[in-house]
């Protein structure tokens, strides 16, 4: 559909506010409809944002809100979606938009009269990317579930060995970010680029265990040429003793990861440590002899002691940070790493980094109510200039 051949709709079936055009950057002039989710699809719609897509978050109508903090730089339309108006309005949105991302269960927007066929007849050339747990079809397509869930079906969970031998938790940067909200922006952007030469559009079924089993894939390699030993037993979790934290005598923690010969020779310099000292590096048998004496040797002194020792010799040695330090440290500090924004949250740059675009950051803004009339005349206004208007 022409933009400028656009149906009339109904303004008061939408919220009004003020809009603008969004900032540019790579990405401007590229339109998302982004469903009201939680999990992966709130970072994936800021770092488009960051990147300068006009994304709009579609909230339902009466539903609570749920505050996410990372969910900036957008504007926002609520629709009642069980209504026949409501679902108009976002066909509407559909005929005019690049993408559309959804994470409700499998099935949910095919009963709100809004899956993929119906998308796809008000806009072939759309791409509509569905975000989920387990997926739209196997066996637990339709279970309830969290990051936890999804990465230790995975098998990634039983590979992260914690205290007492049971599994480690790595927060939700696993299954939700790592397997969700970045499989999803490649699939979304490969999508788009294939659409932008066929002018079809795509179905993305994007499922944080499968993306979690694809950050898997030099483990699953491993495992199936025997390569790999129990969980805790091999270099890179926490099996070597030169790969690994310690705990020093002020209660805090560094980081060691010298693998390669110059780095190991290094680190042991550090800690006034000579390879006879110790058993050979490579040695698997002995690397819990190893690690007890690192042990040993690192609890005699502070974390920053060992840092300052370590300082500019190639040992790859690292402090374990907080937050605040990790703000604060000089690595952030000469990147601009972090920017506080109004409400006291604290956003990172957004990565990666274009040589282009100074200053590029997550959105620190907040979020802005928008109307449908306003928000088609504003990307018909931007498809005008950039010469992209369908007809």
């Amino acid at each position: 559909m022409c933009l400028a051949c656009r149906a009339p709709t109904d303004p008061g079936a939408a919220m009004s506010g003020e809009t603008s055009i969004p900032p540019s950057g790579p990405l401007s002039g590229l339109r998302i409809l982004e469903m009201e989710a939680l999990g992966p699809l709130p970072l994936a719609g800021t770092l488009l944002a960051g990147f300068g897509a006009d994304v709009v978050r579609i909230t339902r109508a009466g539903a609570a809100a749920t505050p996410d903090p990372v969910v900036r730089g957008r504007r926002v339309m609520t629709l009642d979606l069980k209504s026949g108006p409501g679902r108009a309005m976002l066909l509407d949105l559909v005929a005019h938009a690049d993408a559309l991302m959804e994470g409700f269960r499998p099935g949910t927007m095919e009963k709100l009269g809004l899956g993929p066929a119906d998308c796809h007849a008000a806009n072939p050339a759309l791409v509509y990317a569905r975000m989920t747990g387990w997926g739209q079809d196997g066996p637990l397509a339709q279970e309830a579930g969290h990051d936890i869930n999804y990465i230790a079906v995975a098998g990634a969970l039983g590979r992260i060995v914690g205290e007492g031998g049971r599994p480690g938790l790595p927060i939700n940067l696993v299954g939700d970010y790592g397997g969700g909200t970045m499989p999803l922006l490649f699939g979304l952007m490969t999508a788009l680029w294939q659409a932008r030469a066929t002018g079809r559009g795509e179905v993305i079924d994007a499922a944080m265990v499968d993306g979690t089993a694809t950050l898997m894939a030099k483990q699953y390699a491993w495992h199936g040429q025997g390569h790999l030993g129990a969980p805790g037993t091999n270099l890179l979790d926490g099996g070597a003793f030169f790969y690994d934290t310690y705990s020093c005598a002020d209660g805090r923690h560094v980081a060691v990861g010298a693998i390669e010969p110059k780095f190991y020779a290094a680190l042991l310099e550090v800690l006034d440590l000579a390879p006879a000292d110790l058993p050979p590096q490579h040695d698997k048998a002995r690397w819990p002899e190893g690690r007890r004496l690192f042990a040993a040797r690192f609890a005699t002194r502070a974390r920053d002691e060992w840092v300052t020792l370590a300082e500019g010799r190639d040992a790859c040695l690292s402090p374990v940070l907080t937050l605040d330090e990790a703000i604060d440290h000089p690595q952030a500090q000469a990147r601009a790493s972090f920017a506080r924004a109004a409400d006291g949250a604290v956003l990172p740059l957004a990565a990666p980094r274009f040589g282009s675009m100074a200053g590029q950051r997550m959105q620190a803004e907040g979020n802005t109510e928008t109307d449908l009339a306003t928000l088609l005349d504003d990307w018909a206004a931007g498809r005008a200039d950039q010469d992209w208007e369908r007809t």
